[in-house]
């Protein structure tokens, strides 16, 4: 592609991100229900230009490009899209296109949130950007026809964590597919768009155990009820409103569900003023200088369970979806009381859960966070793949991998792939590994990425069977974390790792915390401007952010002599950790 042309569409796209639709654009829903959803089918409806099915090509240029995560202009890709650390694998817009694919990250194609086999194929359904997104083939693949919903025996898993298994979504015992938590929300208003679009043409579709026979409500009612759930769970992204604006430039429609997202409760809300029951039996488990693990049993409501709000010595903290949480951003040696509350889809909140206490250790950089040994790896295989585990709540993911060689027990080969963790708690102060050359070549290293950073370098040696343990220390970064060994400097040779371990490291190590009860609003935050309220807020000496990976972002001294906020330095998309003197949050900008 033309240089120009490359400027051309970027300039396009960034001039997205700021569009709203054209004043007037919904001036006509006026109604609730059935009736705004019919107002709102004849608005999307008209305008509407179908571009074709090759024409997709052409429009993920700019609807599906990421400025976002990577923010190198690849695909952005629901069903590959690491958010918290490096992708597992990009695409190259245009040359990547499929093609054919035997495995993830071979090429990227049209995926079909609602299938079009339920639609026969048919134009202009199959050819509609709103609900067809560019995603891995071999997701895409394995993804088939299933309704998308919660998975409980998962029969694959893709690298960014994507499920396909037995349902466990209320109603349904079949095959679904779950998307990641960050890309539910996107789904759901996908597929609402759908059903509004094509309300017409509903009782001519096959139902896929998704669709509904009928313009109202569209659709089956255990999708519906899962769908509201992720619509409520995970809000509109800025993702989602540049794409959704590209795509109004692309066919002359939008998705009215993203650009007023309280629609969905308008017209498939449910009269509610039942609060779900409380949650039960909440325990403190396993504790870090920085994080609590807390369990419980689930509440009941008459209609489903949205979620749940964790609180900390009385404070708001996070929003779950699961009965099980780490709660971390906390200071060591202090002692939290923790509660949880259940909401429903209408916003009606359950009394409060029992209390318990718990007790951070000592923060003192260095204690043992987290141990691989590859015992649990898959079988042994001589082939080169990509190889996917669970050990000791870190899922680890190796790519172009053999599992039949040892160094002092079972050892993960790695050719020219990479070996990525999923996201780990409590800090990261040192990381230790032994590597072994097989087979013949030449020495070498890797890179030690920590959420995609390059922190250091792990070498070794050129004589077969010859082991090196190699200690990188001092990386002092806070907060959760992706380990990554990437980049193998002598392309070709094959590299044993075993005993791969990690020490803990968190921002404070003081017993004392400023200010106790201070709360940090909004979050995620809007405009950058983060507020602070809490007692004594001027005795606070000074303000630092930092990011996930440890790095020191800004700094304030005295930050609230003369007012209660904090006014950011144009941070990008991301969550950053704020530590005022000895006590940190974590907070989330979009």
């Amino acid at each position: 592609m033309k240089k120009s042309s490359v400027i051309f569409i970027l300039s396009l796209f960034f001039g997205l991100l700021s569009a709203q639709p054209p004043a007037g654009y919904y001036s006509s829903a006026t109604g609730t229900g059935a009736q705004l959803k019919t107002q709102l089918s004849t608005i999307i409806t008209n305008g509407h230009s179908d571009m074709g099915y090759s024409g997709l090509w052409t429009g993920y240029l700019t609807t599906d490009r990421d400025y976002f995560y990577e923010n190198d202009g690849t695909i952005l890709d629901i069903y590959s899209e690491n958010v918290t650390g490096p992708d597992p694998y990009t695409f190259t817009p245009i040359t990547e296109q499929c093609g054919n694919y035997s495995n993830e990250g071979d090429c990227y194609n049209r995926e079909h949130i609602v299938p079009q086999s339920l639609f026969n194929e048919d134009s202009p359904m199959k050819n509609d950007i709103h609900f067809v997104r560019a995603t891995d083939g071999k997701v895409n693949g394995m993804r088939n026809n299933f309704p998308f919903g919660l998975v409980g025996a998962a029969s694959f898993t893709s690298l960014n964590g994507s499920k396909l298994g037995v349902s466990v979504s209320p109603g349904y015992g079949g095959t679904v597919f779950e998307p990641i938590d960050a890309f539910k929300g996107d789904v759901a208003r996908m597929i609402f768009y759908f059903v509004t679009r094509y309300e017409n043409q509903l009782s001519n579709f096959a139902t896929g155990n998704m669709l509904g026979g009928s313009a109202y409500p569209g659709l089956q009612t255990w999708q519906l009820q899962q769908l509201l759930i992720w619509h409520a769970q995970d809000p509109v992204s800025p993702i989602e409103v540049a794409r959704n604006n590209a795509s109004y430039a692309f066919q002359g429609n939008r998705n009215p569900f993203i650009d007023n997202p309280q629609w969905v409760n308008t017209i498939w809300g449910v009269s509610d003023n039942i609060a779900p029951t409380a949650p039960t039996g909440l325990t403190a488990g396993t504790a870090t200088s920085s994080s609590v693990l807390l369990n419980w049993t689930a509440a009941t409501d008459n209609i489903a369970v949205a979620g749940y709000d964790i609180y900390v010595n009385g404070v708001y903290h996070s929003t779950v979806s699961g009965t099980s949480a780490t709660v971390s951003g906390l200071a060591p040696t202090t002692t939290y009381t923790f509660y949880v509350v259940a909401k429903d889809l209408a916003g009606n909140v359950s009394p409060a859960s029992n209390s318990v206490t718990a007790t951070t250790p000592a923060g003192t950089p260095g204690g043992s966070c987290g141990t691989e040994t590859f015992d649990a790896m898959p079988a042994n295989s001589s082939g080169y793949a990509v190889r996917t585990w669970t050990s000791n709540n870190t899922t680890w993911t190796a790519t172009d991998a053999r599992t039949d060689q040892t160094i002092n027990g079972r050892a993960i080969t790695i050719r020219n792939g990479n070996l990525t963790s999923s996201s780990v708690t409590g800090g990261i102060k040192s990381i230790t590994v032994t590597t072994q050359l097989k087979f013949g070549g030449s020495a070498g290293t890797f890179n030690l990425r920590i959420n995609g950073n390059i922190v250091g370098t792990i070498p070794y040696s050129g004589t077969p069977d010859t082991s090196v343990t190699t200690t990188v220390d001092n990386l002092n970064i806070t907060g959760n974390a992706v380990i990554s060994i990437t980049d193998n400097s002598a392309a070709g040779n094959r590299v044993a790792f075993d005993d791969l371990s990690w020490t803990c490291y968190t921002l404070g190590t003081s017993e004392t915390t400023t200010a106790p009860t201070l709360i940090i609003y909004p979050n995620p935050v809007i405009n950058d401007v983060l507020f602070v309220s809490g007692p004594e807020l001027k005795k606070v000496l000074k303000a630092d952010i930092y990011s996930l990976d440890g790095r020191l972002i800004q700094t304030i001294a005295r930050p609230f002599l003369s007012s209660d906020r904090i006014k950011l330095n144009n941070l990008k998309s991301g969550v950053y950790v704020l530590s005022l003197d000895s006590i940190s949050f974590k907070f989330i900008v979009k």
